[in-house]
């Protein structure tokens, strides 16, 4: 595992298991709230949009997240660089961030947090399709597919499920801004935006 992946695994495993010792605090002032939370909700803080994506609710989420992170990490990692790949890293996850305040705003309901490495994730692997469309992804392991075609597929499934609401307690909007974040920087490096 190439360095910087491995440091962000590493941090997001120590951030886990630092999180229990601090109780609510640590979910009321780290984890992303919407901007318009009312009292007695914990309020939104502009470190949020980096923190959620150190966090996680369990170790089945945690172990998901940092799996992916490793297999479409450490080939982008080789590929961009260090300082490219953290500012990937860091792009989707910042506006995997937007999107879900955004998302937030324009819904309403009840204020929850969000927290996961997910936004991040999805950039990542949105990266990892556009630079290696013909790399094959097994899907549960076993069902072999092109990455570009693993993708567009969760990318679809990932709006459908936001837009209907029908998995409750994952944000949905998150990853795809996530997305939508790696794209843009990806556009750009290629010099076909602004």
């Amino acid at each position: 595992m190439p360095p910087v992946t491995l440091c962000l695994v590493l941090i997001n495993v120590i951030v886990f298991f630092v999180e229990p010792q601090f109780g609510d605090a640590f979910i009321i002032n780290f984890a992303l709230w919407p901007v318009s939370a009312p009292a007695p909700y914990p309020t939104f803080e502009p470190w949020q949009v980096i923190t959620y994506g150190f966090m996680h609710s369990g170790y089945e989420h945690l172990a998901f997240n940092m799996f992916a992170l490793y297999m479409f990490g450490s080939g982008l990692e080789r590929a961009f660089g260090r300082s490219r790949y953290l500012q990937l890293y860091f792009t989707a996850m910042v506006t995997g961030a937007l999107t879900q305040l955004a998302v937030a705003a324009a819904i309403g309901g009840e204020p929850v947090p969000v927290i996961g490495a997910s936004g991040a994730i999805f950039g990542l692997l949105l990266a990892f399709g556009m630079y290696f469309p013909h790399q094959k992804i097994f899907l549960y392991f076993v069902v072999p597919m092109p990455a570009w075609v693993f993708v567009l597929l969760y990318g679809i499934l990932e709006l459908v499920l936001g837009v209907t609401g029908s998995e409750a307690g994952v944000a949905h909007f998150a990853h795809l801004g996530g997305m939508v974040g790696a794209w843009l920087l990806v556009m750009q490096w290629r010099g076909k935006l602004f």
